[in-house]
């Protein structure tokens, strides 16, 4: 008689070290076997695949897929996070209300950690702990970006030139400012400043010519499609990263009046710029496809550990903050 696996063994991967995150589209995503696996059909042949539950932090279903419920019960029990987007992985949708069109399915669990919730809460409603929280956030956000826009294998991408002093320019500027942020409005002011200095430092780079960052892909412009595709995989593994730590998304330090479910859009900003940026206006440029940019986004993500630095952070923000008098 085959042993059942019971919920705690398939959990015993930690989320940061799991290595697959999925988009499937055109497929039924079903148990068989005991398997959760997708069914494609191929002519009059159906082919089956397995989905390695337990390797596994996010499944995003695109446009022609259905899930069965014995699925989700195995998702669930493996602490698999579950979206619903669009074809190419954008928008996304799902049944929890989290924002208007980037939300996440979370296994229902009651024995995740309470530690960092009670630490979190103990300062969260101080607005100037959760300012002090959200500048926190920042500084690990331009850290990465000069980690990873000024590293040697950036300087490899013949279709990338950046100029590092201006890279540098901008981020000392945008780190000298942060100290002097009174409010959140403040704070968010600035970061839009360092955005809009990224974006034309990226497009300058890569020599996209005229670049304006518009919401929901801007239509026929690559860049802004892939910008879109990729932060949508920052989202989720800032959604993965927030629920195994036990917080509510909706404890924002930053986005929180703007959003609903900020708390994800918060974490997602640590690693977004530093790793999806530049990749979505190399891809646009070299005339990559989005499976092709979907590639490169999950193999700088893995490269750099980046559900890890979410994880880290969030931990050391939240035993932190919440010791200051």
């Amino acid at each position: 008689m085959t042993d059942t696996l019971k919920p705690a063994e398939l959990k015993t991967i930690l989320h940061s070290k799991r290595s697959n995150i999925y988009y499937l589209q055109y497929c039924r995503v079903l148990v068989n076997g005991g398997r959760v696996e997708y069914v494609t059909e191929e002519g009059k042949s159906s082919l089956y695949w397995n989905i390695p539950i337990a390797n596994t932090t996010v499944v995003m279903l695109g446009t022609g897929t259905s899930v069965t419920q014995a699925a989700m019960r195995e998702f669930a029990r493996a602490g698999v996070l579950v979206g619903f987007c669009g074809g190419g992985g954008t928008p996304l949708y799902s049944a929890n209300e989290v924002e208007v069109n980037v939300s996440w399915l979370t296994s229902q669990s009651e024995y995740r950690p309470t530690e960092y919730l009670q630490q979190w809460v103990s300062f969260w409603f101080d607005e100037q702990k959760r300012l002090a929280a959200a500048v926190a956030f920042q500084k690990v956000r331009s850290q990465q970006i000069r980690k990873h826009w000024l590293h040697a294998t950036m300087d490899k991408q013949e279709e990338f030139q950046l100029d590092v002093f201006k890279v540098e320019a901008v981020l000392q500027r945008f780190e000298q400012n942060l100290p002097q942020c009174h409010n959140i409005s403040e704070l968010m002011a600035h970061e839009a400043v360092l955005t809009k200095g990224l974006y034309k430092l990226a497009a300058t780079a890569a020599r996209y010519g005229d670049f304006t960052r518009a919401k929901r892909g801007g239509g026929v412009d690559v860049a802004n499609r892939y910008l879109d595709h990729g932060n949508y995989l920052a989202y989720g593994l800032a959604a993965t990263a927030v629920w195994v730590i036990g917080l509510p998304h909706g404890l924002a330090v930053m986005h929180g009046k703007t959003r609903r479910g900020g708390l994800v859009f918060d974490v997602a900003d640590l690693i977004k710029d530093a790793l999806i940026l530049p990749q979505a206006f190399i891809a646009a440029m070299n005339g990559e496809d989005e499976q092709e940019f979907r590639q490169r986004c999950l193999t700088n993500i893995q490269r750099a550990d980046a559900l890890d630095i979410m994880i880290e952070t969030v931990q050391n923000v939240a035993q932190t903050i919440s010791q200051q008098v």
